[in-house]
């Protein structure tokens, strides 16, 4: 894929960083199914892991500047995001397993897993670093079983964007004729 390709499509989905978010936040399901994920994510698998990176980094900032998340929670945020995109780039570039769809997930899995414990320790040095209350617990309980629904369901429309991407040419096939 051309490199004006991947900036058109990592310009898209920084701004998906901000739309998506909303439209959650506005019905009460902004934490649940953490919009903003997603975007990065695919910026990774779709762009490679720089371009997931900048996304990660890039799509919090835009969207906290227009309103989004404060200032101060980028703190831990963009680590967050940062690891998402970095990581599903670099390993879905590396990861060979004759299957799209196998390549997709073991590249989703740990990017999500990297993600959240990279994010919870910025929260919690910053948390901590302030004297505000943080526990393991907490932790545990705010990135992972509040967000369980939003893991799942970016395990699910992530492949079926990647796939429909693929059947309709806008990106590259990864094996043969069907994309498996």
């Amino acid at each position: 894929m051309s490199s004006v390709k991947k900036i058109t499509i990592t310009a898209l989905l920084i701004a998906l960083c901000r739309v998506l978010p909303m439209a959650f936040h506005a019905v009460g399901l902004g934490q649940t199914f953490s919009p903003m994920h997603l975007p990065v994510l695919l910026c990774g698998l779709l762009c490679g892991p720089v371009y997931g990176a900048v996304c990660g980094v890039a799509g919090p900032v835009l969207a906290s500047l227009l309103g989004g998340p404060s200032v101060q929670s980028l703190i831990w945020f963009i680590p967050e995001l940062l690891c998402y995109g970095l990581v599903s780039g670099l390993l879905y570039r590396r990861i060979r397993t004759g299957s799209t769809l196998t390549d997709m997930y073991l590249s989703l899995v740990p990017a999500m897993l990297v993600g959240r414990v990279v994010g919870g320790a910025a929260q919690a040095a910053f948390l901590l670093a302030t004297a505000k209350a943080w526990t393991p617990a907490a932790w545990v309980t705010g990135y992972f079983i509040k967000t369980w629904p939003g893991a799942v369901s970016h395990l699910v429309l992530i492949p079926a964007i990647v796939f429909a991407l693929i059947g309709a040419g806008l990106v590259p096939r990864r094996y043969g004729r069907k994309g498996k």
